[in-house]
């Protein structure tokens, strides 16, 4: 009779710990909370029925066990270490130089990462079990919080993966949505106690509060960045080392980026900053790593942190206001976007009135309602963000927004994006669509049109000089200079009175449209709102294809094989050309005199791999991963990571699979680790 329900409960740990990941780590939750709660159930009453069959992994500890009697100060094995800030372009700039030089100026792979604004911890497993949980506290010493973090559902009390490393410490930040911090404080206003002011405050009381019940009714959380002492981990990269923690059920640091060098990362960092508004909790700004571990070795620690790594951090400000209204606005792609209207507050010297809620279903994690009092955070490119809804200041039941099923300015039916978390308009004619795009048509990142700026825009529109981006090419001075302006002037005697354009404003857009004729093929697929397609991707695809015909017969495989695009951009762009909206849009362009061209960068044909794709797969035993591609780069070569029909050869490593399979079937030339080494690096060492 024991020996089954021995087997049921351990069946309903691995199942309650399969649901916690799917949960917590991969947010793809497969069971209701009420059954979920009935399998917590089950197992807490057979464990309270049959006592030796408890063990201290069990998912039923993290309801909290007894308080302790007091914290208990730690060594820590590896120094947990602060990270050097700095709060400008210039001086990362700088950070970026010094870390090459110090690497007598070899490449350099750099990982961008969030710096979640939470408390940091240090969370040690053995044999694949947590044993330990200490705070940072001053590098050296910290306070031991086990009894707390085992309640954080995130991290497993044991490793899901087979096979475990002997010691695996990893450092990390103990955190709180947004949203839970919303729901803790109105369990606090119902309770009577006062409410806590940030998810930060909160989290650094909880994890070293004696009583570990009160933090697992707290919903902390856990993202882990880095290590201290391993033996046995097989990574000897950050972004290796991030996917193999996430196999043992260890949430990483969300929304990573690798980028091949320093110039990359600045042209990518301000994409972060977009995506800041989007999180469900709260940063403080970007954290950039080197890549390699070798290479952080050899660039070693000041006495105060690591010299490869440092933190771009942003100064936050907030205030507490309320929301009026909740509207949408239409984006150059179709995205529907609803916006909180406030009643205006005072942040940082600015008056605010208006933020985005950037999607549906961010409007949903907040449950913000018209009415509610909000507090708006300003952080990083000084965009408005609203943070929390302060439910325990709603006096009243307010009724529920709903997101509008048709278009506001076309009435178009609204499309939410396949396995996406935005709603479009599809309607490519839609008005408020065409004014978003010319605008960033016009633009610096766009075409760079002198004059094209939001008012004159609304006059093209308004008197339907402009239908398309050709039509700005068709326009001359006296279609433009006789016009009004849609905005009434003041006249000398304070009256408002219709002003016409003028010649002068008129000749200054004329002048800047004709200059960007010749802007080239790159500038023009970054102009026209193709999802996916900015600056640097456009130009990644004209290297390989160089005309807009040469585009227009690319296959989405071959588009994907362009090191740095992959499946989604290559489907996008695909997409658009083939499009009816595309294809004229192109031919429109040609019938205006738009050069459809980019210039080819001069190859060095000298080199063994000019010009050559090269894809490799499987596990390597000379190279690491990065030091052949390298290699490749170094030798004229494109290391791409998808195979086709344009791939010149594929590297196949041990365990090779469906890659190489591919290579077979489309006739690419196969070589072994041996072969390109004895080939192309007969000198090379490693």
């Amino acid at each position: 009779m024991v020996s089954s329900k021995a087997e049921r409960v351990e069946t309903l740990r691995d199942e309650i710990r399969r649901l916690d990941r799917l949960y917590y780590v991969e947010a793809t939750p497969a069971v209701s909370d009420l059954e979920y709660d009935r399998l917590l159930e089950e197992l807490r009453d057979l464990e309270q029925q049959y006592p030796d069959l408890q063990t201290p992994d069990s998912p039923t500890k993290r309801i909290g066990d007894a308080p302790v009697e007091h914290l208990v100060q730690v060594p820590h094995r590896v120094p947990m270490l602060s990270i050097d800030n700095t709060y400008s372009r210039e001086d990362l700039r700088a950070y970026f130089e010094r870390t090459e030089k110090l690497l007598d100026g070899e490449p350099v792979e750099w990982v961008m990462e969030y710096k979640i604004d939470g408390v940091a911890a240090s969370v040690r497993y053995e044999q694949g079990r947590m044993v330990l949980a200490v705070t940072r506290g001053n590098g050296e010493v910290g306070d031991d919080i086990t009894h707390n973090i085992r309640t954080v559902r995130d991290l497993p009390l044991q490793m899901v993966s087979e096979q475990q490393p002997v010691v695996l410490e990893i450092r990390g930040e103990v955190y709180m949505t947004n949203a839970d911090l919303a729901d803790l404080n109105l369990r606090q206003i119902q309770a009577g106690a006062d409410p806590f002011k940030n998810t930060r405050n909160v989290t650094a009381g909880t994890i070293r509060l004696l009583n570990p019940s009160i933090a697992a009714d707290r919903s902390l959380r856990f993202f882990c960045h880095g290590i201290g002492e391993i033996d046995g981990l097989k990574a000897t990269n950050h972004m290796e080392f991030l996917s193999e923690v996430g196999v043992m059920g260890i949430p990483p640091t969300p929304s990573v980026r690798l980028l091949p060098n320093a110039d990359a990362v600045m042209e990518t960092v301000a994409q972060l900053e977009e995506g800041m508004p989007d999180l469900p909790f709260e940063v403080d700004g970007i954290v950039f790593k080197v890549n390699d571990f070798r290479q952080r070795e050899r660039l070693g620690m000041t006495s105060k942190s690591p010299r490869w790594l440092i933190a771009y951090k942003f100064e936050k400000y907030e205030a507490v206001t309320r929301l009026e209204t909740i509207t949408v606005q239409v984006g150059k792609t179709g995205t529907i976007t609803p916006v909180a209207n406030l009643v205006p507050v005072d942040i940082a010297d600015t008056t605010v009135s208006r933020a985005s809620l950037h999607n549906a279903d961010e409007i949903e994690r907040l449950d913000i309602r018209e009415g509610d009092v909000v507090v708006v955070e300003k952080a990083g490119k000084i965009i408005p963000k609203v943070v929390r809804v302060e439910k325990h200041e709603r006096c009243r039941e307010l009724p529920r927004w709903e997101f509008p099923t048709e278009c506001p300015e076309c009435q178009t039916g609204l499309e939410r994006d396949p396995g996406g978390v935005y709603i479009r308009c599809p309607n490519p004619a839609c008005p408020a669509q065409l004014k978003q795009r010319l605008l960033y048509f016009g633009s610096r990142p766009g075409m760079d049109i002198d004059g094209l700026g939001d008012e004159l825009v609304d006059v093209l529109l308004a008197e339907r000089l402009v239908t398309n981006y050709a039509d700005l090419y068709r326009l001359n001075i006296e279609q433009i200079a006789n016009v009004n302006w849609l905005r009434k002037r003041k006249g000398k005697d304070g009256a408002l009175i219709d002003v016409q354009v003028g010649e002068a404003n008129a000749g200054k857009l004329i002048e800047g449209i004709d200059r960007s004729r010749t802007r080239g093929l790159a500038k023009v697929l970054a102009s026209i709102s193709i999802r996916h397609v900015g600056p640097r991707v456009s130009k990644l695809i004209t290297r390989e294809y160089p005309s807009i015909d040469a585009l227009m017969n690319a296959r989405v495989e071959d588009l994907a094989a362009i090191h740095e695009i992959g499946d989604a951009i290559a489907e996008s762009v695909h997409h658009f050309c083939h499009s009816e909206y595309g294809t004229r849009t192109f031919g429109e362009f040609q019938a205006v005199r738009v050069d459809l061209t980019e210039a080819v960068e001069a190859v060095d044909e000298s080199l063994p791999l000019s010009g050559k794709s090269v894809v490799v797969t499987g596990t390597l035993k000379k190279f690491t991963r990065d030091a052949i591609k390298t290699l490749i780069e170094d030798l004229g070569g494109r290391a791409s990571s998808s195979v086709s029909k344009k791939t010149d050869f594929l590297i196949a490593g041990e365990k090779a699979g469906s890659k190489l399979a591919k290579a077979k079937g489309l006739g690419v030339e196969i070589m072994t680790e041996d072969d390109f080494h004895h080939k192309y690096a007969p000198d090379d060492d490693r």
